[in-house]
């Protein structure tokens, strides 16, 4: 029955997919083929027409080609021709070319519908969804939800076997392990862990259709890593809109809730997980807890320089992750500026809790060995290595640190960039080391599995975090670099709020001017001639992690919340 319910759901998700933007599925198709042979499809449609040579550019990751080809096929086309290319256009996700040769074509349904899709895809519209009303908080004393000691099965508690256990907490979370792993997940799987570890009974569902939705044909209803339960909620159809997967996410999780009978629900950003806590928790009557990792609106603000916080994207996504935070019981987060800004909204400031990232207990021991990596590499041991292991994002401001590694080896200094991590920007990254001369010292291993980031820890002396000056950098706050200071690595990063949180002056490394790559080379140059000063600091860093940066002590500061509502947190507090 999952088989065919999870094949059910696939079907239709395709389906809507196709119906909706039917252009985008020469792309799906060649990148379903083995490589061999979709580099053999793509050859063969560089020698056909504007419309397949510029999907083969598209495929390629030349969408820059692709859009030349769309603009030169249009010049004096017949309509019909100029309507592709435009939907080849949304389809490589440049709107801006959509809305140029839509505006070509005569008014009509084909212009209207196109300039409709562009304007959804790039922000401008929203589509019809649930109003972003604020859902009242369930609120101590009147909450009686505690049921008594539970039994745990299939847990880390007691080596695997039953224990007796304190509340249980259902998890409600966009992806997860073992599927997608990303800090997201990891944070998720860290906490749960943890908290099972510390006596509570943690649950994880993920939302409606994963991990279908993500393309993995993974059936299973339930699975367990590190003994955690992982549930999916697997609909029969995919939801057409955001509103049919409210109501697909409620009736499979109040199932589940049914059965698990939680005395906590806790939802992780966005507010499509929110909302479903939300409601979830109205119908109930159980205590909401909503989890802002992110500010997700500005990420999507901070990716293209086009958008605007007028965009009704932006004010749509804010207007929902507000009604969540002010709805939720309690809402965690990740540090002071993210703080700062929910209380901003209008939550009260004893309804906000700040759980930072944190490590595991592995994270703090010392590093292995990193001369493996770095003869993988190239690179010499006596070399400096600068580097980072963080998703290829713009807003991270990694040309800057691929820029001062190159004043640096203008200055005789035997300087590399090692990035490790994958996304949109990394073919970029790539074609600047080349300019600015970094062949051979400028290395991008691309993602790497978790087990393996300590060994790239390892291959460097420092670790950069160079995010620029935006707005999404200003609040929030990134795991990757306490992972790093876990493994004791001196941080240099960019002086901004956020990670003013990590790296005090005088503290676990150095701050300097977001942007300034010159400061940066200076700040890297002075750690480069001096190692005395970069194990002190690397100390410092190390300390500062063990003291209140471990899930264990975020385990804690869960329980002590969830005790508010449940009147138990574990065994050793009852």
């Amino acid at each position: 029955m999952p088989i065919i319910r999870a094949a059910s759901y696939a079907a239709t998700l395709a389906w809507r997919h196709l119906r909706s933007e039917p252009a985008r599925a020469p792309l799906l198709a060649l990148r379903v083929l083995p490589s061999p042979l979709r580099r053999a499809v793509r050859g063969a449609a560089a020698r056909g027409g504007p419309l397949v040579r510029a999907y083969a550019l598209a495929d390629a990751g030349d969408t820059a080609g692709a859009a030349r080809t769309a603009r030169h096929a249009c010049s004096g086309a017949a309509p019909g021709r100029t309507a592709r290319m435009a939907a080849l256009a949304l389809a490589v996700r440049d709107t801006a070319l959509a809305d140029e040769l839509a505006g070509a074509l005569p008014p009509g349904r084909r212009r209207a519908t196109l300039e409709r899709r562009s304007a959804l895809l790039s922000g401008r519209a929203v589509a019809a969804g649930p109003d972003p009303q604020v859902v009242e908080p369930v609120r101590p004393p009147s909450l009686t939800v505690a049921r008594g000691r539970r039994t745990l099965r299939d847990g880390a508690v007691n080596g695997g076997r039953s224990a007796q256990i304190g509340a249980c907490v259902l998890h409600l979370v966009t992806n997860a392990l073992p599927h997608t792993n990303a800090g997201y997940t990891q944070r998720t799987h860290r906490i749960a862990v943890a908290q099972r570890e510390a006596g509570l009974d943690a649950q994880v569902a993920t939302r409606a259709g994963y991990p279908v939705s993500a393309g993995v044909p993974d059936p299973r209803p339930r699975v367990v890593v590190d003994g955690v339960p992982y549930h999916r909620l697997m609909p029969w159809a995919a939801p057409a809109d955001d509103g049919a997967e409210l109501r697909a996410g409620l009736r499979l999780a109040g199932r589940l809730a049914d059965r698990l009978e939680p005395d906590v629900l806790h939802a992780a950003s966005n507010h499509r997980n929110g909302r479903l806590a939300l409601e979830l928790g109205r119908a109930r009557g159980l205590p909401v807890v909503y989890e802002v990792r992110g500010f997700l609106e500005e990420s999507w603000l901070s990716r293209d320089p086009s958008r605007s916080t007028g965009d009704a994207f932006y004010q749509a996504e804010r207007a929902h992750e507000t009604a969540c935070m002010r709805g939720a019981d309690l809402v965690v987060t990740l540090g002071e500026a993210m703080r700062a800004d929910i209380a901003a909204r209008g939550v009260p400031d004893e309804r906000i809790l700040v759980v930072p990232n944190a490590v595991a207990a592995s994270f703090l021991e010392p590093l292995p060995d990193g001369a493996p990596v770095r003869e993988a590499l190239g690179i010499a041991p006596e070399a400096f290595v600068a580097g980072t292991t963080t998703s290829c994002y713009g807003y991270e401001g990694l040309d800057a640190l691929l820029d001062a590694v190159a004043v640096l080896r203008g200055r005789g200094t035997d300087a590399h960039a090692l990035v490790v991590g994958d996304g949109p920007e990394l073919p970029a990254l790539r074609r600047r080391a080349a300019e600015a001369g970094l062949e051979g010292a400028a290395h991008f291993t691309g993602r790497v599995p978790a087990e393996r980031v300590r060994a790239h820890h390892a291959a460097l002396d420092v670790f950069a975090v160079p995010r620029r000056d935006e707005r999404v950098c200003r609040l929030v706050t990134p795991l990757k670099p306490v992972e790093a200071m876990a493994g004791g690595l001196p941080v240099v990063a960019s002086d901004l709020p956020a990670l003013r949180e990590l790296v005090e002056p005088g503290g676990a490394g150095a701050l300097v001017p977001p942007g300034d790559h010159g400061a940066l080379a200076d700040a890297l140059g002075a750690l480069a001639e001096d190692p005395a000063e970069r194990a002190r600091l690397g100390a410092r860093a190390h300390a500062a992690v063990g003291r209140d940066r471990t899930w264990a002590a975020a385990a804690e500061r869960y329980s002590d919340a969830y005790a508010v509502f449940t009147g138990f947190s574990g065994p050793s507090r009852v």
